[in-house]
C-alpha cells in the first residue's frame, strides 16, 4: 500500500495507543510473569492488556487468525458500547501536541473513537487537546462504532470533506478496517497495541513508528 497524500483533506485520530500512551508498564510486568511459558512473552502481555483496555480490539485481533465475518464485528460493536471506563491515569504519546499544532494549519482534524464520551473528552480536557479538533466521535455519536464505517462517515460530513479525502490513524486493526470501510486511506502506528503484520494485512496505507510521525510524513 502507498499513501496518496495529495488526496488528503482531513485527518482522522484514534484514541487508546494513538494520541493516549498505553499502559507500557503493565505490559512489562505481565511479560515478566509470563516469560517463563513463552519465548517472547511481549506480544501475549500486550494481548491481555488489550483485553483489558479494549476487549473489542482483541476480539476482532482474534478475527484476524479465524477469519473477519459479521458476528465479529457486531461482537465488537457490543463490547466498545458496554466497556466501563478506564481509571487509569491518562498518559500522552511524547510528541503528540507538536504534531497537531503542525498538521491543524493545513488540516481539519477529528477523534474518531470507540471509547465512551466521558473519558475520552477527559483525556482531550487533561491535555488541553479539545482545541485541536472540529469533531469528536465517540461510541455512541453513530448507530455503530468502529470497525463499522459509521463514525468517519460522520467526522467527514462534519468537517465538510469527502470520506475518500479522509485519512484515518491508529494503532489497530479495528481502526485500519474502519477506515478502508469508509473509502479512507489509513495510516498505522505502532506505539499502541497493534503490530506491524497485522496492521499491513488490514491494508494500511503506511506504517508509522508513533503517531508523533505524522507530520513530518505528510508535510515533508
Amino acid at each position: 500500500m502507498t499513501l496518496d497524500i495529495s488526496r488528503i483533506q482531513a485527518l482522522c485520530f484514534d484514541v487508546d495507543g494513538t494520541l493516549s500512551d498505553t499502559d507500557d508498564q503493565a505490559v512489562q510486568k505481565l511479560a515478566r510473569f509470563l516469560r517463563p511459558f513463552f519465548r517472547d512473552p511481549q506480544p501475549p502481555a500486550r494481548r491481555l492488556v488489550m483485553w483489558a483496555e479494549a476487549p473489542a480490539n482483541a476480539a476482532l485481533g482474534l478475527a484476524d487468525k479465524v477469519g473477519f465475518d459479521d458476528e465479529f464485528i457486531a461482537l465488537a460493536d457490543f463490547l466498545n458500547r458496554h466497556r466501563k471506563p478506564s481509571k487509569r491515569e491518562f498518559l500522552l504519546i511524547p510528541g503528540i501536541r507538536e504534531m497537531l499544532t503542525r498538521l491543524q494549519e493545513t488540516y481539519p482534524l477529528a477523534v474518531v473513537s470507540a471509547r465512551e464520551e466521558k473519558s475520552t473528552r477527559a483525556f482531550l480536557d487533561t491535555f488541553g487537546l479539545t482545541p485541536f479538533f472540529q469533531v469528536v466521535v465517540t461510541a455512541l455519536t453513530v448507530e455503530h462504532t468502529k470497525p463499522y464505517p459509521d463514525p468517519i462517515l460522520y467526522a467527514a460530513r462534519e468537517m465538510g470533506v469527502a470520506p475518500e479525502h479522509c485519512l484515518m490513524i491508529g494503532d489497530t486493526t479495528v481502526d485500519i478496517r474502519a477506515g478502508k470501510a469508509a473509502g479512507a486511506q489509513t495510516v498505522g502506528v505502532l506505539c499502541g497495541f497493534g503490530e506491524e503484520e497485522e496492521l499491513r494485512r488490514a491494508g494500511a496505507d503506511l506504517i508509522l513508528p508513533s503517531t508523533a510521525d505524522l507530520a513530518d510524513a505528510l508535510l515533508s
